[in-house]
């Protein structure tokens, strides 16, 4: 069985054209949006509306899922994996990456281990996909799955 590849990805402060720049050298053909407030003042084009229209005119997917799997809830994301809010939408992540790849989970924090994409990137390991974190044109990790007993990093 070949392992399925996921990549993740930050929006951070990039133009639009970076962005888009590193899609294409990743050969992304999806960018699911776990972003659960997809707006953004200081970087318009990574507004929900804006976002899409420009990975469209790139034939890109775009799907927003921030409403079942975006972070900032008034538990910890770790709590939040145990509800089924969140199982649902991971079967729905799934779903979009078994149908578009490869495909990217997007937020906004370019540092994967600084946003809850690493809780995302955990469970997609355990279920059976590689998961790659983009960082720039030249740099990429693994993900390695961390321990169960592993203290969080913002515990």
């Amino acid at each position: 069985m070949v392992t399925k590849i996921v990549y993740t990805i930050g929006h951070s402060n990039r133009s639009l054209s970076k962005f888009l720049k590193l899609l294409k050298d990743y050969k992304i053909v999806a960018v699911v949006d776990v972003r659960r407030f997809p707006t953004s003042r200081r970087f318009p084009h990574f507004k929900k509306e804006n976002l899409e229209k420009e990975l469209e005119k790139n034939n890109i997917k775009y799907f927003w899922l921030g409403e079942s799997l975006g972070g900032l809830r008034p538990i910890t994301y770790e709590e939040y994996m145990k509800t089924k809010d969140f199982e649902k939408g991971l079967k729905e992540l799934i779903e979009i990456i078994e149908k578009y790849s490869p495909a990217a989970i997007m937020c906004k924090e370019r540092l994967w281990f600084k946003c809850h994409r690493r809780f995302i990137s955990d469970r997609l390991i355990e279920e059976g996909y590689q998961v790659i974190h983009i960082i720039d044109e030249e740099n990429t990790y693994k993900h390695k799955r961390r321990s169960s007993n592993s203290k969080s990093l913002f515990s």
